[in-house]
């Protein structure tokens, strides 16, 4: 089993920064491409960024794109998501997962970890 543990996220005002972390334990190596989702009530859970552990590609979504930077600390197992610019659109429940593989996938069903989410709020 894997387990992913967030943490960074916290209540900012638009265009503000702030950085989130996800620290993966247990069978890491089941964690070779790791990602953030956002998820606002009464919505599905949408991709915002992923990286390959393997190689270091990434992908994000066209929302967050310039604005945010997904990377990897290897040694750690740690996945950081830094989010500049901030927007109260941004405003969702922050949910690291992972899975096995080489590529970026941007579906929750390609996921098969998931840490238990942290609220970013952004306020106007």
């Amino acid at each position: 089993q894997v387990q992913l543990v967030e943490s960074g996220g916290g209540l900012v005002q638009t265009g503000d920064s702030l950085r989130l972390s996800c620290a993966a334990s247990g069978r890491t190596f089941s964690t070779s491409v790791m990602g953030w989702f956002r998820q606002v009530p009464g919505k599905e859970r949408e991709f915002v960024a992923g990286i390959s552990r393997s190689d270091g590609s990434t992908y994000y979504a066209d929302s967050v794109k310039g604005r945010f930077t997904i990377s990897a600390d290897n040694a750690k197992v740690t996945v950081l998501l830094e989010m500049n610019s901030l927007k109260p659109e941004d405003t969702a429940v922050y949910y690291c997962a992972a899975r096995r593989g080489l590529r970026v996938g941007i579906n929750v069903s390609e996921y098969n970890y998931w840490g238990q989410g942290t609220q970013v709020t952004v306020s106007l």
